[in-house]
């Protein structure tokens, strides 16, 4: 049985003209396709045509021969149907045939599991349990200011459902050293112990997501370098987002040569989103507490999210937020509520921020005295 679901559906009037000197047209034309992927109704003088592929260059050179040899004006049918059809834009193209249905489905991979293992793409000696721990109370729904070093290592195994955050560069670090490389090195080793307790207290199928960019003025490939990182320490790798911010502004007499290929200098208008998974990329939770819509998951599985940078930094006095915006996407196609996040650079808290306001717990760190009273207002805002 055919299901009419799977072809594109046109129809119009038939008008004056006869029903069975069109029909006699549509089989003569049509009907050197695989009536299977075409096929046409004609019922109280309308024409439907049912379509899912076709050699549309073969169906023109048909229709303008019959034309010339039917001598058919303009307003004929069959010159509307090929219009019609010409008119589609929203199609793809295989061995000359336009495919007008499932052209963008995602094609399936017959016994995929085995094939990655037979591939080895996963890690085998998933070292994580499985066991899941409670955060104590004293850390659940608070901004704690102090080294996230230290306050991590007091957290439980297996207790925060998704870390989302965005390292600051250059923290705990000295700069009398003239070496850079020797700078940078001290920077992701620092970096990568806080990390690794990140690791520990996520549950198993939970989520790490690093806000990072390039830095490009050093030339340190950073979102490469934190991946890698994640990638030995036995995470799955879930995806990468491109958080396009489209705020282009940049003066082509930039540092590198001028109309030169000696040393071209890049400029960059987007930040990466680097996704981690836990022991495994499916991540159990009630259905009751999926709060997602249909049209933001379609909108926001497609990885590059355009969204404008953060316009508040003055006013919270951080140079370098990331919008509520972004946390929210986050946040909502990343975990369930009552889901436990984790920020450990929490700055002025916008993590928490969002949160508190989607329904899951929270628990921000940051050093700074001032950004963690500023991460307090802005959630006693909120009620």
């Amino acid at each position: 049985m055919i299901k009419m679901k799977n072809y594109k559906e046109i129809n119009f009037k038939l008008g004056n003209y006869s029903s069975k000197k069109i029909r006699d047209f549509l089989g003569k034309i049509l009907y050197k396709e695989n009536k299977e992927n075409i096929f046409f109704e004609i019922n109280n003088k309308e024409i439907k045509i049912f379509l899912r592929l076709l050699n549309f260059e073969r169906f023109k050179e048909e229709v303008n021969k019959l034309s010339k040899e039917e001598s058919l004006n303009k307003n004929h049918p069959i010159l509307r149907l090929l219009q019609k059809i010409k008119s589609i834009k929203a199609y793809s193209i295989k061995s000359g045939k336009r495919f007008y249905v499932d052209y963008n489905k995602e094609r399936k991979v017959k016994d995929r599991q085995d094939k990655v293992k037979k591939r080895k793409a996963e890690n085998k000696d998933n070292k994580f349990l499985m066991e899941k721990n409670n955060i104590p109370i004293k850390y659940k729904n608070k901004i704690i200011c102090g080294d996230s070093l230290k306050v991590l290592k007091k957290l439980p195994d297996n207790c925060i459902d998704l870390v989302f955050t965005s390292p600051p560069y250059n923290f705990g670090l000295e700069y009398d050293s003239q070496d850079d490389a020797v700078v940078w090195e001290e920077y992701f080793e620092f970096l990568f112990k806080i990390f690794r307790e990140c690791i520990r207290v996520l549950k198993f199928g939970g989520r790490i997501i690093i806000n990072v960019q390039p830095l490009f003025s050093d030339y340190i490939p950073s979102h490469h370098i934190i991946s890698n990182f994640f990638l030995k320490e036995g995470l799955l790798w879930k995806g990468e987002i491109i958080w396009e911010k489209n705020n282009y502004n940049c003066k082509y007499t930039a540092w590198g040569s001028w109309k030169s290929p000696s040393s071209p200098y890049f400029k960059y208008t987007w930040e990466f989103l680097e996704i981690f998974c836990k022991g495994s990329r499916k991540k159990e939770g009630e259905k009751k507490n999926i709060d997602i819509s249909a049209e933001e998951f379609k909108k926001w599985v497609v990885a590059k999210w355009s969204i404008a940078p953060e316009r508040n930094m003055k006013k919270l006095k951080h140079p370098a937020m990331f919008p509520e915006k972004l946390a929210y996407r986050v946040i909502k196609l990343f975990s369930y509520k009552k889901d436990i996040i984790l920020d450990p650079f929490n700055g002025v808290g916008t993590t928490t921020l969002l949160a508190k306001q989607m329904k899951r717990e929270y628990l921000g760190i940051d050093i700074s005295k001032k950004y963690c009273r500023t991460a307090e207002k802005r959630l006693k805002d909120l009620n």
